[in-house]
């Protein structure tokens, strides 16, 4: 079975969070955030997670995709797409998704993420090339 999925986009700072919130507390679901910059764990300041908006409500609404790389590591589209896809699958394997009531809400601003998932693009995972990006830093 595939999950419903609402998506709720917008520009920075014009209330996706706070609108998400509420609109999956009314229906009973959850949250996976669609922000390039909210994955990483530890950069609180300047990216709007907004932590505290998700525990408003009663009960507080589940949350995905934020605070889950190391802000050292390499965290590409490549890998939120998996990643999301994942939780996806995951989703729709339990109540209420599994019995295709309400839909997950994917809530964000950055376009090319909600549009990985929403359009199914074909990422390669490309390993890093080391030498190649020395050579581009000398020139």
């Amino acid at each position: 079975m595939k999950l419903r999925l609402a998506v709720i986009v917008g520009p920075t700072a014009c209330g996706k969070t706070w609108l998400g919130v509420r609109v999956a507390h009314r229906l009973g679901s959850e949250i996976v955030s669609a922000d390039s910059r909210q994955v990483y764990r530890g950069l609180d300041i300047g990216t709007g997670k907004d932590l505290e908006e998700y525990a408003r409500v009663d009960p507080p609404v589940p949350y995905h995709l934020i605070d889950v790389a190391d802000v050292r590591e390499i965290y590409s589209l490549y890998h939120y797409q998996r990643d999301c896809y994942a939780l996806m699958q995951e989703l729709a394997r339990r109540p209420p998704f599994a019995d295709g009531k309400g839909p997950v809400l994917l809530v964000g601003g950055s376009g090319l993420y909600v549009e990985a998932v929403l359009r199914e693009y074909r990422i390669a995972d490309v390993p890093e090339d080391a030498a190649l990006r020395e050579r581009l830093m000398q020139e």
